[in-house]
């Protein structure tokens, strides 16, 4: 498995038509890997590709891939990177990989991290008995974060609480409707929760007359920290993401080491 960087130029127009798309974005990465095609199916039991997009600032774009095999981005280089930079220093190509298997063998219980993570929060509804189920996103904070809280056991780690000292409530929790509201008793913040449309088949062919509905993604950036309580099961996790809308930059989770003043943990740098 490998982890690498790569920054984004926006002030390129191939950074601004990839940012625009997860779909073209999905390409691009795939494109990344010799042996694979942006359609192929990844393996049911194996680990994927899987990327994320954190926006630091406004100006700084920085793309994560985990990967089973190294990739080779001087595609995305020459589109959305500074390509004078990368041929002048035979060093630097323009992204930074290293390896992440060593990472996950040292994964053991107890050990904390600070996490992040971009997901894409959905859940099945149906208004009468007798109709199929449909997938909704959740839309807010209270919602996508009970979302992940579900999830963290079968995914080998649970999320810190907060000291009872640094809560605002006595308790940490209050109720938003008939629903508990644990905003304030963990160590988890949600962040970057913009729906996105984008038309899925542009980037595959060309634009035919008829038109097609565009594609709309509801996401939600996790930051917090968390102990492991199952090494295996958050190998796995670290592996193959998640949740739903991986090919569109969802499911990646990065851990970074824990410091008295992380407040927005950054992930892992690959270096």
């Amino acid at each position: 498995m490998f982890l690498t960087r790569f920054r984004v130029n926006t002030a390129r127009p191939g950074a601004r038509r990839l940012l625009s798309s997860p779909q073209t974005m999905h390409a691009a990465v795939m494109s990344a890997f010799p042996t694979l095609l942006p359609t192929d199916s990844p393996p049911p039991d194996g680990p994927r590709v899987l990327w994320r997009l954190d926006h630091q600032a406004r100006a700084e774009v920085l793309l994560y891939i985990v990967s089973p095999h190294q990739p080779d981005l001087t595609h995305l280089v020459e589109q959305a990177g500074w390509p004078a930079a990368a041929a002048a220093d035979p060093h630097n190509p323009g992204w930074h990989t290293r390896p992440y298997t060593p990472l996950l063998d040292r994964l053991t219980a107890g050990d904390q991290w600070a996490f992040r993570l971009t997901a894409n929060p959905v859940h099945t509804i149906r208004r009468h008995p007798d109709e199929p189920r449909k997938i909704t996103a959740h839309l807010t904070p209270v919602h996508q974060m009970r979302w992940l809280l579900e999830r963290q056991d079968r995914c080998g780690f649970r999320i810190l609480e907060k000291p009872d000292d640094q809560r605002l409530l006595p308790s940490g929790t209050t109720h938003h409707g008939k629903h508990e509201h644990h905003g304030d008793r963990y160590e988890l913040s949600v962040s970057d929760r913009t729906p996105r449309s984008f038309d899925r088949d542009r980037a595959r062919e060309p634009r035919t007359s008829g038109r097609t509905k565009p594609v709309t993604l509801v996401t939600a950036t996790f930051d917090g920290r968390l102990e492991v309580t199952d090494p295996h099961a958050l190998r796995h996790t670290l592996a193959h993401g998640i949740g739903r809308a991986k090919a569109y930059g969802c499911g990646l989770i990065t851990l970074a080491p824990l410091t008295p003043a992380t407040q927005r943990p950054a992930p892992q740098r690959a270096s």
